[in-house]
């Protein structure tokens, strides 16, 4: 779900407070939204967190990069293996 769609989806005021909790302006928000700002690798960590998974770092933040920047998401946890 892209950030525009979560917040989309949010009931009539939620965004504000999804921009209080994400330390950035309403406004700010939107331009991230639209694509027009950019967001930090810390602050999509932070809206995964807030959205509660609906969006993503990995799939819809930054699909193409992700590896680059959280190498650690690619590796298996420790002690698991691609065929456990």
């Amino acid at each position: 779900m892209t950030l525009r769609e979560y917040l989309d989806s949010l009931e009539r005021g939620a965004t504000a407070r999804f921009a209080e909790q994400l330390g950035v302006s309403p406004s700010y928000l939107s331009q991230m939204a639209a694509g027009t700002a950019p967001i930090s690798p810390k602050r999509c960590v932070r809206i995964e967190i807030l959205s509660g998974g609906h969006v993503t770092r990995k799939n819809d933040l930054h699909p193409f990069d992700w590896q680059e920047i959280w190498p650690e998401l690619a590796i298996p946890p420790c002690g698991r293996t691609n065929n456990s």
